[in-house]
């Protein structure tokens, strides 16, 4: 049972509905159900009846999702698989960016399937090494020059409290 469990946790952190997640979630939803049933047979309540339609049909589309995403990794697997057959392993065009070497990785890692904790573990090791960008220059604070009109009246530095104060003495000296 441990390694079940173990199982779900990594597969939460695993893109894509994985076997785990799917076992997971059809027996929740079949306990919902055997729920579901023993209360509107306890209650004769409609509202369980609808619980129990809406329950089903959430489970069933999910379970179709599932096959679907399933259907087009298969697809995405099966084009790319065609296009790098299709492609002569010495011809390499003006466009393409990539190395030798990424290209018998991203190879590997299409035959493997997607990827698992150790790989997306190396993976951020791998990107942790890329050095910091540079400094180009040091940050300035810029002078604001006050300039007095008449629209503006006089203009505070400090703060908005300073603004409200000067406002509610205006409206103080008025009602005087």
């Amino acid at each position: 049972m441990a390694p079940f469990f173990q199982g779900l946790w990594e597969s939460i952190f695993t893109p894509g509905p994985t076997p785990t997640l799917l076992v997971a979630t059809n027996a929740t939803f079949a306990a919902l159900q055997v729920i579901l049933a023993a209360l509107v047979f306890a209650t004769y309540s409609l509202h369980f009846v609808v619980l129990s339609v809406l329950s089903a049909s959430l489970w069933a589309a999910i379970n179709w999702f599932a096959r679907e995403l399933k259907e087009h990794q298969l697809q995405e697997e099966e084009k790319a698989r065609r296009a790098l057959a299709a492609r002569p392993p010495s011809a390499t065009s003006a466009d393409d960016s990539e190395t030798e070497v990424e290209a018998t990785k991203s190879t590997a890692s299409l035959r493997k399937g997607p990827p698992g904790p150790a790989s997306v573990a190396r993976a951020v090791a791998a990107s942790s090494e890329v050095e910091p960008a540079e400094t180009q220059g040091e940050l300035k604070l810029r002078v604001v020059e006050e300039v007095q009109s008449p629209s503006q009246g006089h203009k505070s530095g400090v703060s908005t409290e300073d603004e409200w104060e000067k406002v509610s003495e205006n409206e103080n000296e008025k009602d005087r």
